[in-house]
């Protein structure tokens, strides 16, 4: 057997008390406003009553995934037209385990693009089982979707362009002691008659919407189909920052043509556990899902996943997952 990488005997690695401590009380983060519970979807004739998308799924042999294909690294559309990305990996493993199920037999995997504001419809009228996305658990979300264990520790961030002002930055960086607002009454002034965008249908637009209403800022704000807008949106100066998951403007700027004159400012500003939803409800889903997911956390498949999409996990990262992995 080969021997595991350095990757993989780190994620073998137990992680101490101050690991988890550091979880808890990450600084400089705060809970993200939730968005609006979606209105409840008429039944589509394809979707399963609650708790029977197993049974369909081995009477059918189908497994359908829902995927975006606008949010990389997490989920998009590669080159030759096929999904790819972070949770699109994982959704696969879960299709493995699915085939490797002598309840469920052999499951022919069925990929399903939806968009960032009719994925969660997706999911309640049955055309997806999983939405293999960037999806972030709220309490109102879970009023129409149920979600897996968490599969990324997530959170909203800002991009600016290089030339951008350095009060600007500074406002937006803030300072990192917990005690304080994100934003301070000093960085308030310095956002007036700023605009700003965000992806509509997301977290990053209640949350935005809701900062500006709480420090009674006077801004315009675009809401946008997807980050390649949002960032076209920023160079073409009709934006000055624009909000959503860190991760997702990281891998973004960093492959944009534009890249030397992008910059995702240091903060992030939530803590958004991301994770795979389906439909509400169903617990013999929920429980194949978390035990396929538990079993690929435990095995150290995680740690090379992650790494691949995201670099080298950190001792903090290491232990969210260690801390959401279920046992047997």
């Amino acid at each position: 057997m080969q021997a595991p990488s350095s990757a993989g005997r780190r994620w073998h690695r137990a992680v101490d008390v101050t690991c988890v401590l550091a979880l808890i009380v990450v600084p400089a983060l705060v809970i993200a406003q939730r968005t609006p519970a979606s209105p409840p979807a008429t039944a589509s004739p394809r979707a399963a009553a609650p708790g029977q998308t197993v049974e369909r799924i081995r009477q059918s042999r189908r497994l359908r995934l829902g995927y975006r294909p606008d949010a990389r690294p997490f989920s998009y559309r590669d080159e030759s037209g096929r999904p790819a990305g972070y949770t699109v990996a994982l959704c696969e493993q879960i299709a493995d385990a699915a085939n490797g199920d002598a309840a469920l037999g052999v499951v022919e995997v069925e990929w399903v693009p939806v968009t960032a504001e009719d994925r969660i419809g997706a999911v309640q009228q049955g055309e997806v089982d999983l939405l293999c996305g960037a999806d972030t658990v709220t309490v109102s979300r879970r009023a129409a979707v149920s979600f897996s264990i968490p599969v990324f520790p997530g959170g909203l961030g800002a991009m600016v362009r290089a030339d951008a002002p350095a009060r600007l930055r500074e406002a937006l960086n803030g300072d990192t002691q917990t005690h304080r607002p994100v934003w301070r009454a000093s960085a308030a002034r310095v956002l007036q008659a700023r605009a700003f965008a965000a992806v509509a249908g997301t977290t990053t637009e209640a949350w935005l919407k809701a900062r500006i209403s709480e420090l009674r800022v006077i801004a315009d704000v675009s809401l946008v189909p997807d980050y390649g807008t949002g960032i076209q949106e920023l160079l073409s100066r009709r934006s000055d920052v624009f909000f959503g998951e860190r991760a997702v403007l990281i891998d973004a700027a960093r492959r944009h043509p534009s890249a030397r004159d992008l910059v995702v400012v240091d903060r992030l500003f939530t803590w958004e556990p991301l994770a795979i939803a389906f439909s509400r409800g169903d617990e013999p889903l929920r429980l194949f899902v978390d035990r396929a997911l538990s079993r690929i956390y435990g095995s150290g498949e995680l740690g090379h996943l992650y790494t691949h999409w995201f670099g080298e996990p950190d001792a903090i990262t290491l232990a969210f997952f260690r801390w959401n992995t279920l046992p047997d």
